[in-house]
C-alpha cells in the first residue's frame, strides 16, 4: 500500500496518508476538507543490513572490517 504526502489547500496542514486505491478521496487530517493536493516525494531504499554503516565496509562473508581480511585471519 502506498504512502502519500498531502498538503490541504485550506489549512496549509502537510500530512501523509495511505491510500488504498487511486480513487479514493483524501481529507485533510486536521481541519477535514478535501482540497488536498498531493505533493511531490522523495522515498527512502534501505539495503536489507540492520548492523549500520560499519558493517556496509566490512567484508560480508566474515565480518571483518574490511573485505579481502578473511584469508589474513585464517
Amino acid at each position: 500500500m502506498p504512502i502519500y504526502e498531502y498538503e490541504c489547500r485550506d489549512c496549509g496542514r502537510q500530512f501523509e496518508k495511505i491510500v488504498y486505491r487511486t480513487s479514493s478521496a483524501v481529507t485533510c487530517d486536521s481541519c477535514g476538507s478535501t482540497r488536498v493536493e498531493k505533493r511531490y516525494s522523495a522515498f527512502a531504499v534501505g539495503a536489507g543490513n540492520t548492523l549500520g554503516s560499519e558493517a556496509m565496509s566490512g567484508c560480508t562473508t566474515c565480518g571483518a572490517e574490511r573485505p579481502g581480511m578473511c584469508q589474513e585471519m585464517n
